[in-house]
């Protein structure tokens, strides 16, 4: 029979848990982990069956919960996943936050310390740095001002009532009864969690934008570049966006220059753009124009900087790396790498004959998945209770961020828009020079408290232009006292600083926009919701149930001076670099109901080339989009109709485009010696598809691993390439001094997961613009050891060939019937925390992996490794969904990992394994449904 704990004005749960599956496979699981924890005494603590379940939630049953105004009924299905029922908006959210602290509290308590500055309160000393970079970001400062000055009331109420849930839940329990993570930290330090506030659910917005913040890492690397290269050949690595071969997100309609509006229909632009896909277009970061002025390498040449004065900019930029490694990733893998695809398709191109929408957002992998599913019900949606809304949301935000409510749908894909730029500033005494005046800082002094040590106070400084993150790294203060520039600068004096413009330090109104899409009823409702979605800016697209579909470019978005493009760090003391204003609403980019009938977003450039404003330097360069853009088309040629299978069939597409364009180059050489003939024999007849079973995929992701590095990764400075590789070099001014043989010995300084050439599809790009040429200066590579040299393309390709054999050999062994993909492409799931920097052991408990997966880099089924660092998978389809708009019951969905983030709980990975094979599940959605999914029932009762 169901119980009824009451936990009057506090929310507390029973001890005892309902609701779980007690098989006699469940009991032997907890008593295997419980025998392991025994031998874990040696960290200095005992955990019994009780501490590994204390946490686990309360599922079946009721629980007396005060302040709400009524009952409140959280259905689970099979994998865990929540679906609430209430009858006023405050409870429903009450609800949510209890419901989610449930499951995934030790998660976002995590999150508010690291968007609050505050990790060193958990975990100690090691996190002061990161704390205070953080704090000078000022997430959590600018979270309250958004708070209190930007949020309309009902966000306001609604953030309220989600944070009275939360602390319902927390109220009355040890860090022991909350999660198993909280016992491990006992090892260490007395730790307890705090109260939950409005402002820490805000605040998680900036973390999310952080991560998905546009083009500051390629705007690092070009002028870090400018150490060994010179402007042609850092253009050679930035080549523009190829409008001819692959199709932007907005093809009909454009830019209207005498309403100086965007229209879907007319307009300027016709959506085919202008290029040849050989080098022509509106640029993507040709390391002129704007580089100019902070000075760079010759045409053509190594380049050593204007007159030994690199050396300075450059550490200053090495230093901001480095710090900007060391965070804790919030959603992505720290801004570098990420992606998404999110296509819809009209009902005229459907089984249905109503639309289809699909979204699968490409994020780091971590455990829990960075993504909750869960349904928010109204019993009867009115004016006191105006949601009916599911999906996937983050743990600790309410609301859902992707999914569909009764009318509309939605899906999310990161436009990649240029809203930070770093500006190198002149600092004077305790000012910085702007124009010809020295203005002093805005400061302010903030204390960093550590757990198990003492406080540490920090000083936190900021210019016009944004807080000074020079100032949050040795290496920077250091090297700052040198920068190239050109003989109109100012004085370096004390130094150059580096300051961060970024729209997210701004307050905004992004959490409005969450509500207000989740009750959108018509495309006006979503259009006027995304304006208030400012930052991060993505890329919008909808279907609704009447048969529209659309698309939309919401966001803060800066405009800029004319010599300033944002692609590389910008004079601060300089006015004509600073930002003149904002694209106005009207002005962005959108599409409804084009006539093609589908969209596809896909990291690409957004529109053509005759649109006013520079967007960005940097767009995904459109494998995927292209791909999956043709996958439709072979779909309704002919009046051809897809299904909601189609769709996810297409999200699991693991083609390969460069391959396509190397193989048959890659066959017609000689490679002479047998065993690597025997290796390229395994191309012969693939169909560039990477599954993880493939033989082939393994050898030609080998082959193109070590064309990248023979080619170009050999050749980029050692701020770029991978931590501990060690080459030979050419000295320039930035190095020590030579040996007899006229080299120096330079080692990597980036992390496995960021370094160059990661071979994403800019490297596609490269490589399709060099193939013509194959005499470039690029495909040149010296003899080692028994394995030849290279002076043309070829060449380079044998060798690359070769070194592929043997990498191979020695990873995966002799036998090239045993090598498939999958054994070199795995993915292992670790807690975020302390499955990272934990105790062996602990890391043993809470993390999980392999899996061998198939897909790749810039594939629609991307899951993304880096061709510098290795193989290994290091960001996935996070969640996959497949939206049926003629029948909401029929549409599915997945998650990377599960519902709850209690190691050992049922659901904590109890999706994976039907994400790594490509399976949906039904995703529920009608009261019956929902009632008919339902293993578990829990009623919160006021």
């Amino acid at each position: 029979m169901p119980t009824d704990t009451t936990a009057a004005s506090t929310g507390q749960q029973a001890a005892g848990t309902s609701g779980r599956k007690k098989g006699r496979k469940g009991r032997l699981v907890v008593l295997v982990l419980v025998l392991a924890l025994i031998g874990g005494v040696a960290y200095g603590a005992y955990w019994s069956v009780s501490t590994v379940r204390a946490s686990f939630p309360q599922t079946e049953g009721s629980i007396t919960l005060e302040g709400l105004s009524g009952p409140v009924d959280v259905r689970r299905d099979g994998y865990g996943i929540p679906q609430i029922y209430a009858s006023s908006d405050e409870d429903l959210f009450m609800a949510q936050g209890y419901v989610q602290a449930q499951d995934r509290f030790y998660e976002m308590d995590v999150r508010r310390h690291m968007t609050s500055g505050r990790l060193s309160e958990m975990f100690g000393a090691g996190q002061v740095d990161n704390d205070a970079f953080l704090r000078t970001l000022g997430w959590d400062r600018v979270a309250k001002q958004e708070y209190e000055e930007k949020l309309s009331p009902a966000t306001k109420k609604y953030l309220q009532a989600y944070a009275k849930g939360v602390n319902a839940y927390l109220e009355g329990k040890d860090g022991k009864d909350i999660s198993l993570e909280y016992a491990a930290l006992g090892f260490e330090n007395d730790y307890a969690p705090g109260e939950w506030t409005p402002v820490d659910s805000v605040a998680w917005l900036k973390a999310m934008a952080w991560d998905l913040r546009g083009n500051m890492q390629d705007e690092i690397d070009r002028a870090l570049l400018t150490s060994r290269l010179g402007p042609k050949q850092i253009a050679d690595l930035y080549p523009s966006y190829p409008y001819a071969r692959n199709k932007p997100i907005v093809q009909e309609g454009g830019y209207d220059e005498g309403s100086g509006t965007f229209e879907a229909e007319g307009g300027s632009g016709d959506g085919e753009g202008e290029g040849d896909g050989s080098g022509s277009g509106d640029g993507t970061g040709s390391g002129e124009g704007a580089g100019s002025e902070l000075g760079g390498g010759t045409e053509g040449g190594t380049g050593s900087g204007a007159e030994g004065d690199a050396a300075g900019f450059e550490g200053q930029l090495t230093g901001l790396q480095r710090v900007l490694e060391d965070l804790p990733t919030a959603v992505g893998v720290n801004g570098d790498g990420i992606g998404s695809n999110s296509w819809v398709v009209s009902g005229e191109h459907t089984v249905s004959g109503q639309p289809l929408l699909a979204n699968d957002p490409h994020l780091s992998a971590s455990l829990p998945s960075v993504w909750y599913q869960m349904g928010l019900h109204c019993r009867s949606v009115s004016d006191k209770c105006r949601y009916d809304v599911t999906g996937y949301t983050f743990a600790g935000m309410p609301g859902v961020i992707i999914g569909h409510n009764q009318d509309i749908a939605w899906g999310l894909t990161n436009s990649g828009v240029d809203v930070t730029d770093l500006y190198l500033e002149k600092i004077t005494g305790d000012g910085y020079q702007y124009g010809d005046k020295v203005v002093p800082f805005e400061t302010r002094e903030e204390t960093i408290k550590v757990a198990g040590g003492s406080s540490r106070k920090i000083v936190i400084r900021e210019t016009n232009n944004g807080p000074l993150l020079s100032d949050r790294s040795d290496d920077l203060v250091k090297t700052g006292k040198k920068a190239a520039v050109e003989s109109a600068a100012p004085d370096r004096g004390d130094g150059y600083a580096v300051a961060l413009r970024w729209t997210a330090l701004d307050p905004g109104r992004t959490m409005d926009a969450v509500f207000a899409i989740n009750r959108a009823k018509d495309w006006d409702d979503f259009r006027e919701a995304s304006e208030l979605f400012e930052v991060p800016s993505q890329n919008l697209v909808y279907a609704d149930t009447e048969g529209h579909i659309g698309y939309t470019l919401p966001g803060r978005i800066p405009t800029r001076a004319e010599k300033h493009d944002g692609s590389v760090p910008a004079p601060g003391w300089d006015p004509d670099y600073e930002w003149t204003g904002w694209v106005d609403q009207d002005e962005l980019p959108y599409e409804f109901d084009p006539e093609r009938g589908y969209i596809v977003t896909a990291n690409q450039a957004v529109v053509d080339e005759d649109y006013p404003y520079t967007l960005t330097t940097d767009w995904g360069y459109g494998a995927r989009s292209q791909r999956i853009n043709d996958l439709i088309q072979s779909k309704i040629k002919d009046g051809g109709k897809i299904s909601t299978d189609d769709m996810r069939q297409m999200q699991l597409d693991n083609s390969s485009s460069i391959a396509k364009l190397l193989v048959p180059e890659l066959l017609k050489i000689d490679v002479g010696d047998e065993h690597v003939r025997e290796a390229q024999k395994l191309l012969e007849g693939w169909d560039y598809t990477q599954d993880a079973d493939s033989a082939a995929a393994a050898y030609f992701n080998s082959v193109w691993r070590n064309i990248l590095k023979l080619s170009f990764g050999h050749k980029l400075p050692k701020e770029l390439r991978v931590k501990g590789q060690c080459l030979w070099v050419e000295p320039v001014n930035t190095t020590g001094p030579a040996d007899e043989a006229g080299k120096v010995r330079e080692c990597g300084q980036r992390s496995a997961s960021q370094a160059q050439p990661d071979g994403g599809d800019r490297w596609f790009e490269v490589v399709r613009r060099l193939m013509a040429d194959e005499d470039s200066e690029w495909w040149s590579t010296p003899k080692r050891g028994t394995r030849p040299g290279a002076e043309n393309r070829d060449e380079l390709f044998k060798r690359a060939m070769i070194d592929a054999r043997w990498e191979l050999t020695a990873k995966l062994g002799k036998d090239i019937d045993s090598w498939n993909w999958g054994r070199l492409h795995r993915l292992f799931l670790d807690n975020q925390t302390l499955g990272s920097d934990g105790p062996g052991f602990v890391k043993y408990v809470l993390n999980r992996g392999p899996w061998k997966l198939g897909g790749g880099e810039a594939t629609v089924n991307a899951t993304g490794w880096n061709a510098a660092g290795g193989y290994g998978v290091v960001w996935v389809p996070s969640m996959r969904m497949v939206v049926n708009l003629d029948d909401l019951d029929k549409s599915r969905w997945i998650n990377l990992t599960g519902a709850s983030g209690h190691a050992y709980n049922a659901h904590y990975v109890d999706q994976t394994d039907k994400w790594a094979e490509g399976e949906l599940l039904e995703w529920a959605y009608s009261e019956k449904a929902v009632e008919d999914a339902t293993t578990d029932h829990l009623v919160l009762k006021p």
